[in-house]
């Protein structure tokens, strides 16, 4: 058992929109990524995706709409669905792939 500070780790990354990986459990991966009020272009997953806002706001564009996700706030993102980060977007964002 260990104890991650996901605040602490996402203030050391060294780039904005570029994930590491601080955890694994079972067949699931948990990153860590900054937003710097840039967009982040459009992907879509074979798995699903939650996408946990530890601080700030994710401006999260889904099917044509964009939807903001504040701290606190988890969206799971289905397999297979087109997804991006629309501008305006900041803080820390804790990526859970399923």
């Amino acid at each position: 058992m260990s104890l991650i500070d996901l605040l602490a780790t996402s203030a050391e990354l060294p780039d904005a929109w570029r994930s590491s990986v601080v955890g694994r459990f079972g067949g699931a991966n948990l990153k860590l990524l900054r937003m710097d009020a840039g967009a982040y272009e459009e992907e879509t997953h074979d798995f699903a995706e939650g996408l946990l806002v530890l601080d700030g706001t994710m401006r999260l564009s889904v099917g044509g709409e964009v939807v903001d996700v504040g701290a606190g706030q988890l969206y799971v993102v289905p397999a297979g669905v087109a997804h991006a980060v629309a501008p305006g977007s900041r803080g820390t964002l804790a990526i859970l792939d399923v």
